[in-house]
């Protein structure tokens, strides 16, 4: 799934840290970051943020289950 316009980091970790199975974040050359890994997080985030951008524009994401994918798209409706 693709999600764009994360604008509250900390809270985007928070559910990533609550969620029940494995999530990965696919990078732009299509390897895979386990986001649950704090040292993922933070090397998601330095990569992001070298264009000085105060939002995340867009991520592409892999929830492998139903009940994590749930609450990664009720985050981002409700943000």
């Amino acid at each position: 799934m693709k999600i764009s316009n994360i604008k509250d980091t900390e809270a985007f970790f928070k559910v990533i840290d609550s969620c029940e199975g494995k999530v990965e974040l696919v990078t732009g050359e299509g390897d895979r970051l386990n986001l649950k890994s704090k040292l993922s997080q933070f090397v998601s985030l330095a990569n992001i943020f070298q264009t000085d951008a105060s939002i995340i524009p867009e991520l592409e994401i892999i929830a492998y289950e139903p009940e994590d994918s749930r609450k990664l798209l009720d985050f981002m409706v409700n943000q």
